[in-house]
């Protein structure tokens, strides 16, 4: 007789845990696999909206740099020496400083008394900047 008391005492708690059960299956077969994909579908829309907003946000702050986007520390010159070390010709002011940019360090070599001038006028870009550059102008020649 105690056994039985034990086990109707059990009963509704048993009841109890089996209906929250029922009610949480029941909205995901209800909503379906296309709200979900729907659903699924709109937050990647909004990640990738709030990524696009906050590049042009980022943009425009930058256009508004020291001295109406002139910079005061310029590349004028890069030259690799291996995989991870670079000669890097600054110009500060109106002085020019040899750099050697190792992963763990950058060393200032030398001041140059006189400053150098690459041939264009134009501070010299890296190797990967001019080949995207003539790829974009390679593919805007084959778009006209």
């Amino acid at each position: 007789m105690h056994k039985l008391f034990g086990v109707s005492l059990l009963l509704p708690l048993t009841a109890l845990a089996a209906e929250p059960a029922a009610q949480a299956v029941a909205p995901i077969a209800s909503s379906g696999i296309a709200g979900q994909l729907l659903q699924l579908l709109l937050g990647l829309l909004l990640v990738i909206g709030l990524i696009f907003l906050l590049a042009w946000l980022m943009r425009r702050v930058q256009q508004f740099g020291p001295r109406g986007g002139q910079q005061v520390i310029k590349i004028v010159a890069s030259q690799a020496l291996s995989p991870r070390d670079r000669l890097v010709l600054v110009q500060v002011g109106g002085e020019q400083v040899l750099l050697g940019l190792t992963p763990g360090r950058i060393a200032p070599l030398h001041v140059l008394k006189d400053p150098v001038h690459s041939p264009d006028g134009e501070p010299a870009s890296s190797e990967f900047a001019q080949r995207l550059m003539g790829l974009l102008a390679k593919d805007q020649k084959d778009k006209s």
